[in-house]
């Protein structure tokens, strides 16, 4: 027989969890605790909106926060919607009772700009306090002050309260433990400004520790303006918060403030390259701005540089779910006030909703660089160089951003400042790369008539592993790995097998070809392209010692050259060494503890 019950949860025991383990960072309770005076903020403004509540002429709503290191005690005071004896109760001692969600369902479609929605973000109070009243006084007309106050305990006290103006305080008394630590003014205010420097409700910050100055002496030389300011600062304190530049139009933002924000944003002195302002109200709502920095991208080892808010409340950094990672080496940020959260706000829910945001992220990254490319092309190929490995990385990880973005895909050619199209080199059925111009300048030579690619990337490696997939009749190929792009025709060359033999008796483990070349280097090492491929991967992923050889060299001696007829006519073992040597360095692959030996070999010949 099928019974049902219900789980049943006994507060002494639940409480000490929600207390200790509710977050895993304990500053997060500053949030909380400001997010829930925002909110209180926000419903008043909405009920006086709808003439259900009634402002008081000339207005303005702030978030007060008074710290004292002497007294341990940190107070969150605001000027919001307060509340009843009745709703003290309900809101606060039932734990994980939402009235954000309460208030929401009520006034349906007016929502906009709540924060808290789990009715457990007042309890991340006790996390650093070992002591918290409230004292509120609730909008409704007629209503008493009211005071509660808990140790920590499931016991709660309430009472007839003080306050004579419409609002709540939150009050915190320090426990003895590290918490300690957030009582201090200066830790207090660097809490608050990771958490709330751009939430829409001023707020202000002030150290109770410190004495009011005598603002009208102390600036009596001053501007009327710097007076207002002074006196400000000793009545509410310091201001935490301003208003962040993506909540505005795009049109109505400058390029100096993009560059501003940046600054004080990431404190980076370096101006970006461009940025991309996201500004979407369907079928999601999402803002923000992000950054591609000028700097070495390939060298980037921290993540986190894009910072996720919500509402405008900063969340986390950690939002590989929202951002694909081939762009978390951007900087910015991103406010979505739908995210679907946890309770901690630390994690990231329904995947179907955030591939959507990630979808819509992407296809703006691209729209933005093609139509750099299109309409500032000059500036497009000057950033290209810092880009290019994100762009490539992302188009092998991300086929709907390959789709999009390879109208913009480029390549820098070995001639000076020349750069061809992506569709410019999939025409050719093989295709032609360095990857240092000007050590492999001698197999240059031979291409006087053909375009060659610059790939001085690590990831170039595999970007063209890539494009040869999605491309079956493409290949591409190494300058040094083809020796037919170097053959030639010459009738006065010298008998290739009497080279051969030349340079295999001195060379008797190396592969070894003779012929007419077009290059004007007397031999030339020839690496097969696959076995390259292999051994610059080993390398990348570190294989070291333990890296398996995958050679396949051949080294292509040039019978029309005058320094090999002379050779033949008069053989020296040395000098066919030296040769070798030679074309290794030429081709990159010599080591540096056997260029002792190439240099001991050129001293040689110049003696003789």
């Amino acid at each position: 027989m099928q019974t049902k019950s219900k789980i049943k949860v006994q507060s002494e025991n639940i409480f000490p969890i929600i207390k200790k383990w509710l977050y895993s960072d304990h500053d997060i309770f500053a949030r909380e605790l400001v997010s829930n005076a925002c909110d209180a903020i926000t419903k008043f403004r909405k009920l006086a909106a709808v003439g259900e509540a009634a402002e008081k002429e000339g207005e303005t709503y702030a978030v007060r926060i008074g710290v004292s290191a002497k007294k341990k005690t940190i107070s969150f005071s605001d000027n919001g919607i307060g509340m009843t004896a009745d709703e003290l109760d309900k809101y606060i001692n039932e734990v994980a009772f939402s009235g954000a969600e309460e208030f929401l369902s009520k006034y349906k479609g007016d929502g906009a700009g709540i924060i808290g929605h789990f009715g457990l973000g007042f309890y991340s109070a006790f996390m650093v306090a070992a002591r918290v009243t409230v004292d509120t006084l609730s909008y409704c007309e007629g209503a008493k002050p009211v005071k509660w106050s808990c140790d920590g305990s499931v016991d709660v006290t309430t009472e007839e309260g003080t306050r004579t103006e419409r609002g709540t305080t939150v009050t915190l008394f320090a426990a003895d433990d590290d918490s300690k630590k957030f009582f201090d003014y200066f830790t207090l205010r660097e809490t608050l400004k990771k958490y709330c420097a751009y939430l829409p409700i001023d707020i202000y910050l002030k150290d109770e520790d410190k004495k009011e100055s005598k603002a009208d002496k102390k600036n009596a030389d001053k501007k009327e303006d710097d007076k207002e300011d002074a006196e400000r600062q000793d009545r509410d304190g310091e201001k935490i918060n301003k208003s962040p530049l993506w909540v505005k139009p795009p049109k109505d933002c400058t390029p100096e403030e993009y560059r501003e924000f940046y600054r004080e944003m990431f404190f980076d002195f370096k101006e970006p390259l461009f940025w991309i302002h996201l500004n979407v109200d369907y079928p999601f709502n999402l803002k923000g701005i992000l950054y591609f920095p000028d700097a070495d991208l390939r060298n980037v080892k921290n993540e986190g540089a894009i910072k996720l808010f919500n509402n405008q409340v900063y969340v986390a950094d950690n939002i590989k779910d929202v951002i694909p990672e081939y762009l978390m080496l951007l900087k910015g940020c991103i406010d979505c006030p739908d995210m679907p959260l946890n309770v901690s706000r630390s994690f990231l829910q329904n995947d179907g909703y955030l591939a959507k945001i990630k979808a819509h992220i992407t296809k703006k990254v691209a729209e933005k660089l093609k139509s750099l490319y299109a309409s500032e092309p000059d500036n497009y190929k000057k950033y290209w160089k810092t880009i290019n490995p994100f762009v490539k990385y992302g188009c092998m990880t991300d086929r709907d951003f390959y789709g999009k973005i390879k109208e913009a895909v480029i390549f820098k050619t070995a001639a000076p400042d020349e750069y061809c199209t992506l569709d410019d080199v999939l025409r050719e059925k093989t295709v032609y790369y360095v990857n240092d111009k000007d050590a492999m300048s001698l197999y240059l030579e031979g291409f006087k008539d053909k375009k060659i690619l610059l790939l001085d990337d690590l990831i170039d490696v595999h970007f063209i592993q890539f494009l040869e997939g999605e491309n079956r009749d493409v290949k591409f190929a190494r300058a040094d790995s083809d020796a037919d792009a170097f053959k030639a025709e010459d009738t006065d060359a010298a008998d290739p097998k009497l080279a051969e033999e030349l340079f295999k008796r001195a060379l008797p483990d190396v592969n070894v070809q003779a012929g007419p070349l077009s290059s004007g280097a007397p031999c030339m090492l020839i690496s097969g392209e696959q076995a390259r491929r292999m051994e610059a991967m080993g390398r990348m992923y570190n294989y070291g010692a333990d890296m398996p050889s995958f050679k396949d060299e051949k080294l292509f001696v040039n019978t029309a050259h005058a320094a090999i007829k002379r050779l033949i006519e008069t053989p020296d073992d040395g000098t066919v060494k030296l040769l070798y040597g030679a074309a290794r360095l030429a081709n990159g692959s010599l080591k540096p503890e056997e260029a002792g030996e190439l240099a001991k070999g050129i001293y040689a010949v110049i003696g003789k």
